[in-house]
């Protein structure tokens, strides 16, 4: 009877799932023709964009080279996925609207901007301010400016404020967390291997304060970077640089003057044109774009879908010089975007190098690098790229330093921004014991090994003074790679290279007078100077990427279609956790092989 019983309900359950799979199936299948119907109808869809229309410049997000690595499957989410702006969508979309007849000023709206590295603000401002030259304005619209957003915001003829706004400014600084103290309470032992005076990378573990090495050199590329934010800002502003340091560091006496009222105090001092509630905002937009009053809102295109309006092919037989971004960590192994493999990353060298059509290469870089080995590996693809007769240019980003050099060192030419952070050529090892903690905790850690060096590496037991020796001489082995490198690199001599190497770090404007850089200037400017290299009059240039897998093709086209899926905001914990992801990253991306690392925390 129970067996009858039993293959009732098997035979209920089965049935179930059938239908369940035969359900899942049905629907995957509408999906997939779906996303067919949409690419094949999709060149139909064109954006409208009436004359005198506003390009609404919001942008979102920090500004990247490039976009990290999403999963497929949260490109469909319909949570904000603003996260990240690249910086060349930018330019392209100013470039654009600049000989755009139907576009006839540009409204910069910056609430939702977070972090802009200083290069990256001056590439934008150039743009803005060949805009301007058009014979076209510029507006700035906020509640309030941060530092980054009011850079911005100065290339406008018009700077508008909520009266109830604020303009902060700080100047740069660089302050982290040290942990020598945790350490030593929680009975850790940070085992450090460093070449190089200035190479500060490893001070939080071993140090409760900045060393004061660390503080000279930090405080010299600050001051570089400072000074070309006041300088750009003053220019725009008709103001001084003296005026902009007395407005932050008189803030609280400022603000007594004009009794606590942070928007007059802004608008009084020169530093905004007028303060407008949102609704007065809006009407100012109306009239400039010449919207009838009877229109629900003002002539504009937003930036996403100008960006799509403009977005055109790429004719497949022209000569290109292939563009390659290298942004985030440098790591061993295969790694997606947001980090730099060595493997991969030197696979889309090989890629580009192998495109019968590219006759130079131009490699961006954003990182404060990582692993020794896999910067190697990278410069090495570069080395053989040159002996195959294709030109390798460098343009630095925001930030190329340690490993990010060491990549760079090799290249035909190396353009940075005056505002670039670089340098940092030095190396360190670190590995971590445990062995007190357990101690203390009444774990002890025995037994038996056939060498000197059994075991050695277990973190749970104390650091065998012949690993020791070892990973000293291999850090030191390692630092003389660097220095040889970068001396054969840059046609430099050796002594002179030690000089500015020890793990300093050097802002791109003085990099150029000690020969570490060659060039200031844009990634365009690169670009041009890489075709020149190779001798193209007319050339085209395109990015190389990595090839999406079939799935991840999928999921992009799915999501191209306007789908959504409805998930779950995230909850406080899982945000205070990937801060701390964040943070522990520091650690956790250390994958070198032989624990040589060439980076840069203080340069991020």
């Amino acid at each position: 009877m129970l067996k009858k019983i039993g293959r009732f309900f098997k035979f209920i359950w089965n049935g179930v799932t059938f239908l369940k799979n035969l359900t899942t199936n049905f629907i995957f299948i509408i999906l997939v023709l779906f996303v067919i119907s949409i690419s094949l109808f999709k060149s139909l869809d064109t954006v409208a964009i009436e004359k005198n229309s506003a390009l609404l410049l919001s942008i979102k997000g920090n500004v990247v080279e490039q976009k990290s690595y999403e999963d497929p499957l949260s490109s469909l989410s319909d949570e904000d996925d603003d996260l990240e702006t690249k910086l060349s969508d930018i330019l392209k979309v100013i470039k654009s609207a600049k000989n755009d007849k139907r576009i006839s000023c540009i409204v910069l709206d910056l609430k939702g901007m977070g972090h802009c590295g200083m290069s990256k603000l001056q590439d934008i401002g150039k743009e803005l301010t060949l805009f301007k030259r058009s014979q076209k304005k510029i507006y700035a619209v906020g509640d309030y400016y941060s530092q980054g957003q009011y850079y911005l915001a100065a290339h406008a003829d018009k700077i508008i404020m909520n009266p109830y706004g604020q303009v902060i400014l700080s100047g740069f600084g660089n302050y982290k967390m040290f942990f020598e103290k945790a350490l030593k309470k929680l009975m850790i032992t940070f085992h450090i291997f460093r070449v190089g005076k200035y190479k500060s990378a490893i001070e939080p573990f071993i140090r409760n304060d900045m060393s004061r090495e660390a503080k000279k050199a930090n405080y010299a590329y600050l001051s570089d970077l400072w000074a070309e934010y006041k300088r750009d800002v003053a220019k725009l502003r008709k103001t001084t640089p003296e005026k902009i340091d007395s407005f932050i560091n008189n803030l609280d006496t400022n603000l007594k003057t004009f009794e606590g009222n942070t928007a007059k105090m802004a608008y009084k001092m020169g530093f905004v044109d007028s303060l407008y509630p949102r609704d007065i905002t809006k009407g100012f937009l109306y009239k400039v774009t010449k919207t009838p009053k009877s229109k629900s809102s003002y002539n504009k295109v937003t930036f996403k879908n100008y960006l799509s309006a403009i977005n055109t092919g790429i004719n497949s037989d022209s000569k290109k010089v292939a563009v390659l971004i290298a942004k985030g960590s440098i790591l061993d192994g295969k790694q997606k975007e947001g980090k730099i493999g060595g493997d991969s990353f030197s696979a889309l060298i090989r890629k580009a190098r192998k495109n019968t059509n590219v006759k130079a290469i131009v490699i961006r870089v954003d990182s404060g690098g990582g692993s020794a080995f896999a910067s190697e590996l990278i410069r090495r693809e570069v080395e053989i790229t040159r002996k195959k007769g294709i030109p390798v240019v460098v343009s630095m980003g925001s930030v190329a330093a340690s490993g990010g050099y060491w990549m760079s060192a090799s290249a035909n030419e190396i353009w940075a921004s005056p505002t670039t952070i670089t340098g940092s050529i030095g190396i360190f090892g670190a590995f971590p014991t445990f062995e007190k903690t357990l101690n203390y905790l009444g774990i002890n850690n025995d037994g038996v090994g056939t060498n000197k060096i059994s075991g050695a590496f277990d973190p749970t037991r104390p650091l065998n003074p012949v690993i020791a020796s070892y990973l000293q001489q291999t850090i030191d082995k390692g630092y003389q790679d660097f220095l040889k490198i970068v001396s054969k690199g840059r046609k430099l001599p050796l002594e002179q290279v030690k000089l500015i190497a020890q793990g300093r770090v050097w802002s791109g404007k003085k990099a150029l007078t000690l020969g570490l850089v060659d060039k200031l200037g844009s990634l365009s400017d690169a670009v041009a100077s890489a075709a020149k290299l190779a001798k193209l009059d007319k050339y085209e240039a395109i990015e190389i990427k990595r090839d999406l897998t079939k799935q991840e093709q999928f999921f992009k086209n799915l999501s191209g279609t306007g789908i959504k899926i409805n998930i779950s905001g995230k909850s406080p914990l899982s945000k205070f956790i990937g801060i701390v992801e964040k943070e522990a990253s520091v650690v956790l991306d250390m994958n070198d092989p032989k624990n040589l690392y060439a980076k840069c925390l203080t340069c991020e």
